[in-house]
Formats: structure tokens, sequence, C-alpha cells
């Protein structure tokens, strides 16, 4: 089987084989090129989208569902940590089904160039979760790949750049491209490979950027109508490529859906998207401050991703670096991580001697209680553990004569509270005691096994009769849509076939009339009204979120809107964050349902889950939060008869309607994050020296 890699991208795919003597780049799609989209390197590129048109049966992929599509999915790949559902033309299909869509239109791609893709080494983001990596191997598989390994995208790139080289050096990747940044510094020594440091920004990329130019051609030609789906569909493609024309070109026309045509500069894009290069910046200070290094200390600059190319950013990496990053020419900024992951393919082969070394990005555990029955991370396997590896630890539950207990299973940083965003629970597991028995003979050995392909196997055996009561392999996780569901979406997505949408319970059938008034509530952002979040509880109450200040809200809302129904939302944390007396309420309005939140541990956010839950009932979002990040993929928050402000004043609830959009602010350069502690995965690529 011919040595695979896959870099699977937010905005595009990149697949690349190695044949004996070098890694090839496949050419995929490029016969569906249209002329205005032919750039330099573009025929090398997928387009990670999923498409439909009325001309055609079945879902369209790459460049088809990019340029042809009447409506399409795009950036499945951000969607994939949570498993979040994507809506095209009414049918309904969870990212893990799209992204597998996507893959398997490569296999497709692959077959008609008279190769083949079986197996895989395929790239995920550096700072992805665990559930992220697990539904990018789920998604593979559907498609019919083997995945030899997730290896991660700088580690790719290095790879690439080095595999001729034997000196000693220090590297340097800024990763930047449609979804992600992720800047990771590696030294290389004889062959070898050691990650030093790597952070990086979610939901930053091309992406955003595209937004700020659309947001500058429309100060200067607001919509006169109401557009078609096609319509922004086109206009959304003309801005992405005028995005990337400016990149080569002092300026662009862009025409927008009713006619109006607008010029704009390269500066005054490089102007508009200042603060998000300040935030790309960020990682590399992080790194260098971690590592007490100087930008000197580097030896190597390397900027892949096709945000990487823009002028400005260049331009900013190499003032920051005090060094000219390595020329296009040498590294590929669209094909290296595709081109190292093919390389390290054919290690993992044998077609190429040598050894590959992958660790774990994140550490991986269980929560335990203290003496004061407040949770904590118990770190079971440590980050940058290599891969394959297997670890166990001893636990004592806490009840005498319990029938059984649920293990929740987390990864994160146990340095950080548990409710710190880096720590996110993956999903529960329960473990069965046979007879129930006294809490001292019910100890157990919690055994963690990960594998090359991102795959955890949990067991507990009871230390006293070495009986098993727990073996599971996690293939499910606490948020997002079942993954056994897949395979069938992806047949119904295939075939074209209509996937029903499932109705909320919540919303009642009405046999005559129109339908009730739906609110999605976001309840946490209704309870810190007026309130500090600086640190809950330091300074007293007026620090916490007030649920009973949320209670009385929501009974005003209720009061100007009888018999409409109204879906409360809050974070993940909100129940530990109120006040000690407030808990117990929050706990019974959780079980009873009158609160919703999202599974514990994905970013202490309910944003998500507000829009989500508005955009499948058609219902008005009731937040005083912009939701930037949310925006691109949910453009009616835009809509001012889709969004209620709250104002709370004299202990009376106002209501109005509002539009989000988002803050136009510069900050400073290189000031945005503060450092974070803590070493990264180590990856070795050993390559011997020939004799």
């Amino acid at each position: 089987m011919t040595a695979t890699g896959i870099d699977f991208g937010t905005t595009n795919s990149v697949v690349s084989q190695w044949l004996g003597d070098d890694a090839d780049v496949l050419l995929l799609d490029a016969h569906h090129i249209d002329a205005d989209w032919r750039h330099p390197g573009f025929e090398y590129l997928f387009p990670s989208v999923v498409g439909m048109s009325s001309l055609r049966r079945g879902a369209l992929f790459g460049w088809e569902a990019k340029l042809r599509s009447e409506e399409a999915a795009e950036a499945c790949k951000r969607l994939l940590k949570s498993d979040e559902y994507v809506t095209i033309q009414g049918r309904r299909f969870a990212a893990t089904t799209v992204a597998a869509g996507v893959f398997q239109a490569m296999r497709k791609g692959a077959e008609h160039n008279l190769t083949a893709i079986d197996q895989a080494v395929i790239t995920v983001p550096a700072n992805a979760t665990g559930a992220a990596r697990y539904r990018t191997r789920a998604a593979a598989q559907f498609a019919g790949i083997e995945v030899l390994a997730l290896l991660n995208e700088p580690t790719a790139a290095a790879i690439s750049y080095v595999h001729e080289l034997q000196e000693a050096r220090t590297i340097l990747v800024f990763d930047w491209g449609g979804g992600t940044i992720d800047v990771t510094v590696f030294d290389y020594t004889d062959g070898f490979f050691e990650e030093l440091a790597s952070r990086g920004v979610t939901e930053l990329g091309g992406l955003e950027i595209d937004r700020r130019l659309r947001d500058l051609v429309l100060e200067r030609a607001p919509a006169r109508s109401a557009w078609t789906p096609a319509q922004e569909r086109q206009f959304g493609l003309d801005v992405e490529r005028s995005k990337i024309r400016l990149s080569s070109e002092n300026s662009v026309t862009i025409r927008t859906p009713d006619g109006d045509t607008v010029e704009v500069w390269q500066d005054e894009l490089e102007d508009a998207i200042t603060d998000l290069v300040d935030r790309a910046l960020a990682p590399v200070q992080q790194c260098l401050t971690e590592l007490h290094m100087a930008p000197l200390d580097v030896d190597a600059v390397l900027m892949i991703g096709g945000t990487s190319q823009i002028p400005s950013v260049r331009v900013a990496v190499a003032e920051v670096m005090q060094q000219q990053p390595v020329e296009v020419s040498v590294c590929d900024p669209m094909t290296a991580v595709a081109r190292g992951a093919s390389i390290a393919a054919a290690v993992l082969s044998g077609e190429i001697d040598g050894v590959l070394q992958v660790a774990t990005s994140h550490a991986l555990g269980t929560v335990v209680k203290d003496n004061a029955g407040q949770k904590k991370f118990s770190q079971i396997i440590p980050r940058n553990s290599p891969i394959p590896w297997q670890e166990r630890k001893n636990y004592t539950p806490r009840l005498d004569n319990a029938s059984g207990l649920t293990v929740e299973i987390w990864e994160g940083d146990p340095d950080q509270p548990l409710d710190h965003p880096d720590n996110v629970k993956l999903t529960d597991l329960r473990l069965t005691y046979r007879d129930p028995r006294a809490r001292e003979d019910s100890r157990f050995l919690l055994e963690y096994t990960y594998d090359m392909s991102g795959l955890l196997r949990v067991k507990a055996i009871l230390e006293r009769t070495g009986e098993e009561v727990l073996n599971e392999e996690i293939k499910s996780f606490s948020s997002g849509g079942p993954t056994p569901a897949v395979r069938k979406e992806l047949d119904d997505l295939l075939a074209g076939n209509t996937v029903t949408r499932p109705v909320p319970a919540q919303i009642p059938k009405t046999a005559t009339g129109p339908a009730p008034a739906v609110f999605v509530v976001d309840g946490s952002n209704l309870a810190w009204i007026g309130r500090s979040p600086r640190q809950p509880g330091v300074y007293g109450d007026d620090d916490r979120p007030s649920y009973a200040q949320l209670l009385s809200a929501r009974a005003a809302l209720t009061s100007n809107h009888p018999g409409a129904v109204l879906h409360v939302v809050v974070d993940a944390t909100f129940r530990h964050k109120v006040a000690e007396e407030e808990r117990a309420a929050v706990e019974a309005a959780l079980g009873k349902g009158e609160l919703i939140q999202p599974p514990a541990g994905t970013e202490g956010k309910g944003d998500a889950l507000v829009t989500a839950i508005a955009e499948d009932t058609q219902g008005t979002v009731v937040t005083n939060d912009n939701y930037v990040e949310l925006q691109g993929r949910y453009p009616w928050l835009r809509n001012k008869e889709r969004v209620l402000g709250a104002t709370l004043t004299q202990g009376m609830w106002v209501f109005t309607p509002r539009t989000c959009v988002p803050p136009r602010h510069r900050l400073p350069r290189l000031a945005l994050i503060p450092p974070g502690p803590g070493p990264l995965p180590t990856f070795r690529y050993h390559r011997p020296h020939e004799e």
C-alpha cells in the first residue's frame, strides 16, 4: 500500500504520497477549478466543502461543492470538537458525517488519478482536543481509510522541511490556516525532533479575515434587499477570492448582489485585520517566553497555511523573530503538512528506515473529590507521554456497599482548576460491581491504554480479587451527535436523501393558529448583568452570577410574552459559580430540564448551544453578548428581529431588539495572552545517516 499523508484542513485539504524517493502531492480535483480561481498551487487543494445543487442528486465535494453549490457546509473541521450539526438545504448532518464525506471524496479523487488511499497518517491542529482527534479518525474510517497515526500539523511541516537535512537546528513553525493558529518550537538534533513549546488560538484564521473584508464592503455598500442563500454564497466566494488576490495585488473590486461595486486596497484590509494579526502573534511570544529564548535563538521560521502568506503577516512575523521566514520555494505553505505526513506514513509502513514517536498533547485522567467534596483532576497518563502508552492508578469509592459508580474520563491540564477551558470531559463510563461491598474491598486499579490511532481503552480491576469491572474503548463522547449514526447519515448524504430534522420536544404543536414564540435565553449572560466576573466569590456575592436574577429575568420575559416557549441555557460551570445557597436550586433546575447546559468541559460556554437551539427552533436569542466567533456560522445574529438585549433597571427588566456586531478595536501587539506553563509533547522522526 502506498504511504499516504492527508492534511485535513478547515478550508482546504491536501493529499501526498511517498513514491520511494520523494513525496508527491496528488492532483485530486484540479479539473473542477474555474479560471478565476486558478492561482499558483491551487491545483493541489481539495476544498473541505460539502454542498448541494438542484441540478444534481447527492452531495458535491471539493471544488464542485465550493464553486457550484447553491448551499454548502464549510469548516466542518471546526465543529468536530463537539460534533455539532450542519444543515444543508433542510438536511441535518453531524460534522463527523460531513468530514467522512470529504475523506471519501478525496479517496475517489485519488482513484481517478490511478492510485489508492487505503492507509494514511492524518494531521490535526496541535491544540486539537481528544474528541476532535477521535472524530477525525472516525470520519476517515467511515470513508474506508485506515488511520496509521494522527500527527500534529506543525510537526508534519517540520518533517517535510528537514527531511533532507541533518544539521542540528531550532525551528519555529507558524501555522496559520483557515481555522486555527498554532505556533510550535522544535529542537532537531541528529534526526530527532523534540517539541519544546506549543501555543495556539482556536477559531482564528482565514474565515475571520474573510468576515473583516466582507464588513469593509458592506460598510460602503449596505445591502438594500434581502439576498437569497445563493446570492449570499456567491458574495462570500467573491470576498474570499478577493482576499487571496489582495496578497499579490494592490486593490480589488468586489460586486455585491445588489449590483454595487466597492474597491478595497491591500493596506485597507491589512489595517482592518491588525488586531487579528496581533492575536496570531501572541502565541509566538508565549513560546519564546516559556522557553526563555530570544528570537535569534531560533534558526529557522517556517510559515505554513494560506493565511500565513498575507504580506503583512509575513512582515509582522519577520519583525518579531528578527529574521526572514524560510522561503516559500523551500517550505511550501500549502503542501508542506501533507508532504510531511506522507513521509511519516512511509516511516510507519517501513518504506523509510527510521523511528516515529508521537506523544500525548494533553494529560488524561479522571476526577476525584477531596475531603471538602470539591472535584479535582486526577492525572493517569501525563502530558508528553509517548504513544502507545499504558498507565494505571488506584482509586477507592467514597461510599460503602455501592453497586457501581460513574467514572468520568477527562483530558487537559491537571495543574489548572477543573473548570478551566483546557480541561475537557470526554465521556462517562459506568463501573459495575457484581456484589455490593465495603469501600475498602471495592478499591480498584483504573488503567488507561492510549494507542497510535488516538483510541483510549479504559479498564478497572478490583485490587483484592482481580475481577474486571470495566473494560471499554471510548467510541462516543459526552457532547454532540452519536457517532454510530454516521454510517446511515453518510449514505443519506451521498445519495441525496432527506434526513428528518427532529422537532425539539419542548415546542408544542397546536392544531390551529400560529406556533408559539420561542426564546433562547443566554442564562449565564443575564445572571452576570451588573456583576463582576473577576474572581467569583472573592469580593462577595456581587462577584458571582445570580440565579435569583436569572429567575426574575425569565419571569419578566414570560410575563411580556404569554405562552412563549423558553429555553434557558447556562454555561457548564454555572452551578459552581453561583453562591453556595443557590447551588441546590440550580442542580434541581438542571435535573428538571428548566436549565440546559452544554456537556461539561466544552470550554465552559453555552454560546454554541444557544445559537444551535435558536437555529433549529427559529427562536429569538436573549443576550447582551456579541457572539463574535459564531456570527460567521449564524449570520442571522445580525438581524435585530432574532436577538433581544436585556437591561435591568431599578429591579425591572427591559428587553429590546439588538444586533450582534463584532467589536472593531486595536489590541497591543504581542500583549494579548499571558504566557502559559507546561512542557509539550515530544515527537521523534529519525532517519539514520546513510553509510
